[in-house]
């Protein structure tokens, strides 16, 4: 399984190899140094779905999200009874209900991400010279161009 397609260079597969396992490492390091909110990767991403794009309806939330809406609907049940999410009338058609993130959540949200930058910096600080971090730094900025596209 370890084949690269034919038009890769070996380095590329390498390097796209390497790099694929160290971002699941990180990950879940991440995830480890704050993992006190226990939620599901699915009420997580809802959340970070409602942080990145707004206030959305449960259909419009289930489509992205890839679910079913009956799956939707538990995981914002469990959202709601959380203190996470609130469900508000849309503006512009009051026949229809927004899921909005609550102040709980967004004092939620940031302290973890704190929690987590905080436990990187650390690592960083701790495990790495100056100039190791500023290598860090430049590889950054070279893999900061995989996601310009």
């Amino acid at each position: 399984m370890n084949e690269k397609p034919a038009d890769v260079g070996e380095s590329a597969a390498r390097a796209a190899r390497e790099l694929r396992t160290l971002l699941t490492r990180l990950r879940r390091a991440l995830k480890e140094a704050d993992d006190t909110t226990g939620l599901t990767p699915s009420q997580t991403s809802v959340l970070s779905r409602l942080v990145a794009d707004g206030p959305a309806s449960a259909a419009a939330l289930a489509a992205a999200e890839r679910v079913r809406p009956q799956s939707m609907a538990a995981t914002l049940a469990v959202l709601v009874e959380r203190g996470y999410v609130q469900r508000r009338p849309d503006p512009e058609d009051g026949r229809r209900l927004l899921v909005g993130l609550t102040g709980a959540a967004r004092a939620m949200i940031a302290d973890s991400r704190q929690a987590r930058e905080e436990w990187l910096a650390r690592a960083l600080q701790d495990g790495y010279t100056e100039a190791e971090r500023a290598t860090v730094l430049e590889a950054l900025a070279l893999l900061d161009r995989l996601t310009v596209r």
